[in-house]
């Protein structure tokens, strides 16, 4: 009962990160140590479930999901997301900055827990590494090209499918997805007036991006692990620019029903921003909110164990990290 009220609270802290445009619910899974076993999990919902299920009955069907992780995590994300989307669009007007500040503290001491070299950490493991950082930056670029689809339910099973997959990498944050696509207002407008027709269609594509790449991450946790791990540590770092507290959004275009869709920032010291924008930088009280970010992860560090991203799962990769080593 205790390992599950755990995995409820880490399943919460992801729904309360991928509420908020810029983070990831990934990274939270990865820095509390369940990602690699939310991976193979997730994985497990397919096919071989009914295979399961034809011949172990129910209990095997059980353990083959392994629901005894699965249910906590969802109840935990599917609470954080309903409650949080409220609280979040509030926190958005009014308190950006603090916002920002807090989750870039969280950020930035995830990218610091999880980046530990590995026994077989190689000089090449930097390529992953430098490929993380890259697309880390330049997939919100590309993402207004989904509303040139044309037809709003594509636009929307789409997108799903992308934001679900994004939910899945450290770093990237499907909520910050869905807003350059102009999606997340719809979306966010859908959780809150409980929108069957809209939420049962962006489920559609939510569902076709999780089942297709939890197999590839899966896949690749399983066959170049320590090369995996460093291409989602790029990914986390090279989300640090989209939350720094104090920028000026330099280019944008406007998206369905007007709505603005944030394409390039400047970043700016605080005392550039205050001068450009004539409001409060509020310095202190926005790194009061980094280091308060900054601990929260290190709490949550801690009370899982203290476990690398590399150790959590079912320890299924073991043998191949060896062979990953000596091909290296």
């Amino acid at each position: 009962m205790k390992r599950q009220l755990s995995i409820f609270l880490k399943g919460a802290g992801m729904g309360a990160a991928d509420a908020v445009p810029g983070v990831s619910g990934g990274t939270i899974a990865f820095v509390t140590g369940i990602y690699e076993e939310l991976i193979h999990t997730i994985k497990q919902f397919g096919p071989s479930a009914f295979t399961a299920w034809r011949r172990s009955g129910l209990s095997g069907l059980f353990v083959h999901l392994n629901l005894m992780f699965a249910i906590p995590l969802l109840l935990g994300i599917g609470a954080s997301l309903v409650s949080v989307a409220h609280l979040v669009v509030w926190l958005m007007g009014d308190y950006p900055l603090l916002l920002n500040g807090f989750f870039f503290g969280l950020v930035a001491a995830s990218a610091i827990v999880v980046s530990r070299h590995p026994a077989d950490w190689k000089l090449w493991h930097l390529v992953p590494l430098i490929v993380g950082l890259l697309l880390a930056h330049g997939l919100p670029s590309l993402m207004p090209l989904v509303n040139q689809l044309g037809s709003p339910s594509l636009v929307l099973i789409v997108g799903g499918a992308i934001a679900i997959s994004a939910l899945l990498l450290p770093g990237v944050s499907g909520s910050f997805l869905l807003l350059t696509m102009g999606l997340y207002g719809t979306v966010m407008q859908g959780i809150r007036s409980f929108d069957l027709s809209l939420l049962s269609t962006f489920a559609v594509g939510c569902l076709i991006g999780l089942f297709g790449f939890s197999r590839l991450l899966s896949w690749l946790l399983r066959h170049y692990h320590t090369a995996t791990l460093q291409l989602l540590i790029g990914f986390i770092i090279g989300s640090l620019p989209v939350l720094w507290p104090w920028r000026e959004l330099v280019r944008y275009q406007l998206g369905p029903e007007g709505r603005m869709i944030p394409l390039d920032y400047r970043y700016l010291t605080p005392g550039d921003y205050a001068n450009l924008t004539g409001e409060p930088a509020l310095l202190v009280p926005v790194v009061v909110a980094m280091v308060v970010g900054a601990a929260l992860v290190l709490v949550l560090g801690r009370h899982s164990g203290g476990s690398a991203p590399g150790k959590a799962g079912n320890g299924s990769h073991k043998s191949t990290d060896k062979q990953e080593g000596s091909n290296a």
